[in-house]
């Protein structure tokens, strides 16, 4: 077995992996990233990108369709089979010559194949099947060994949970994968889960003419966000003729022999021709060699403030990105990245500052950026937008809120933007320190008008000082000072 040796080796050539060996090398460090699936990972080919593709389309119509004098030009319905092939343009139909072109021009070592921990600071890497072409991490086809002069970055990611639903494995469910490659759409779908991707693509399919159920055992869709906006998209998803159940999970699912799919729950069977499970994610963390340094296989792995794996002497291994369950959002782990790779840099050059919790840009990492002020959007129709903690999380930390909500159609700019523009926003402000520590919005393109609430978020700005950022007039943005006067301003 041949070894290789490099400043830093990276497993996992998604984006947060790609981000950590970045700044690795612009540091000057030289680096190996391994991938056993396709450079660009999950958000690329199977998440992200195809998903929000899938979505646009729809937005567009509905947007079109909500303006007096745009409207009567919408004759027609969606294209469904020019929607498909527009996604296939954004992932290149699983080419990743692009993103591998990328990483050669950085000065990046690409290694196919399966990477897994053998020891501390060894990397082994065996030939994988679902590499491109079936490639291996030596020309002979042999296992490699890279060693790593200063840290191991683990960025594998996470995969669909399938939850233990008897019958439910054997009759070949949709994941997120399936649901955002098919090549088809079926008549009828079964969603299992009311999180981002249950609710993203039950609106994709049911905007493509399918018959959607979704089931969800908790009480609303999108529990992580306040309930007005969780009942926004449920309301829409009725109202695109979807069928929501909530508190109702799958007893039993059976793939008959025709093809079709039956889903007991509640007492009732749902006949489908596809059951898409969006229940959660699981760290790709069992085959990880986790064993070799002392770690347990199979869960996330908990790391300090500076994204190294805590447990393991030496400081020399790091998780970025979902796999140490701080933020399982593709911009967060990109971020996580970036923090990782500039560590490992400064770290490498010996800086004694970089002991310290509380050195440099990522000083109070884990009571910011990632953990304290995560943005995502829900691209659903409205879209859902939020960034920071809702009131029940602010006040779970011990924060005293204050709370600020306003209705978008009150804003001059949505008028504008929409005829009977349906939306609202709601401010969580820590009443102490009177800094906004989150907000949420739901309306139609809301998600372009969060990064705002980000910036003042993140940067803990003073309500009065936010005062004087004043809006365009008239766009929806105005809201935010709408939000500002509902707080006294």
């Amino acid at each position: 077995m041949s070894e290789r040796t490099y400043d830093v080796v990276v497993v996992g050539a998604g984006p947060t992996g790609e981000n950590a060996a970045d700044r690795a090398r612009r540091a000057g460090l030289s680096v190996a990233i391994v991938e056993a699936e396709r450079v660009g990972g999950e958000c690329g080919y199977w998440a992200c990108i195809p998903s929000k593709a899938l979505l646009r389309p729809a937005q567009a119509l509905a947007e079109a369709r909500a303006v007096a004098g745009a409207a009567p030009a919408v004759t027609g319905t969606l294209d469904v089979g020019a929607v498909l092939a527009r996604r296939d343009r954004f992932t290149g139909r699983g080419d990743d010559g692009g993103q591998a072109s990328w990483l050669s021009g950085r000065g990046i070592d690409l290694v196919r194949g399966r990477g897994r921990l053998a020891g501390e600071r060894r990397v082994r890497v065996a030939p994988s099947p679902t590499a491109p072409g079936g490639t291996a991490a030596d020309p002979a086809g042999e296992d490699v060994t890279l060693v790593a002069r200063h840290a191991v970055v683990l960025a594998t990611g996470t995969r669909a949970s399938v939850p233990p639903v008897p019958g439910l494995a054997e009759s070949r469910p949709w994941t997120s994968r399936e649901a955002t490659t098919s090549e088809a759409v079926p008549r009828r779908l079964v969603v299992l889960g009311g999180g981002v991707v249950a609710c993203e693509m039950a609106t994709a399919y049911a905007q493509f003419g399918a018959t959607v159920t979704v089931l969800q055992r908790g009480p609303r869709l999108l529990a992580g966000v306040p309930a007005f906006a969780s009942e926004a998209v449920a309301a829409s998803l009725k109202g695109m003729g979807a069928e929501v159940l909530t508190g109702t999970e799958a007893d039993r699912v059976t793939r008959r022999d025709d093809g079709a799919v039956e889903v007991v729950a509640a007492g009732r069977t749902i006949e489908a021709d596809e059951v898409l499970v969006a229940a959660g994610r699981t760290p790709n963390t069992d085959d990880l060699g986790l064993d070799t340094v002392g770690l347990e296989p199979g869960g996330w792995l908990d790391v300090d403030d500076h994204l190294a794996v805590t447990g393991v002497e030496g400081g020399w291994l790091y998780a970025a990105g979902d796999l140490n369950h701080r933020a399982l959002v593709t911009h967060m782990g990109k971020y996580q990245g970036r923090v990782c790779g500039d560590v490992i840099a400064a770290r490498a050059s010996g800086s004694p500052a970089a002991e310290d919790p509380a050195w440099g840009r990522w000083g109070r990492l884990s009571a910011t950026a990632d953990d304290a002020a995560v943005p995502q959007v829900v691209f659903t129709i409205p879209e859902v937008a939020a960034v920071g903690l809702n009131a029940e999380q602010a006040r779970d930390r011990g924060i005293d809120v204050t709370l600020a909500s306003y209705d978008l159609a009150d804003v001059a700019g949505a008028s504008l933007w929409a005829d009977d523009y349906a939306g609202r926003a709601e401010a969580v402000v820590d009443t102490a320190r009177r800094v906004l520590v989150g907000v949420t919005l739901v309306g139609p393109n809301v998600g372009e008008m969060i990064h705002a609430a980000t910036v003042a978020v993140v940067g803990e700005v003073p309500l009065d000082r936010l005062w004087h950022a004043v809006p365009s007039f008239p766009t929806v943005s105005e809201l935010y000072l709408r939000l500002l006067e509902e707080l006294g301003l």
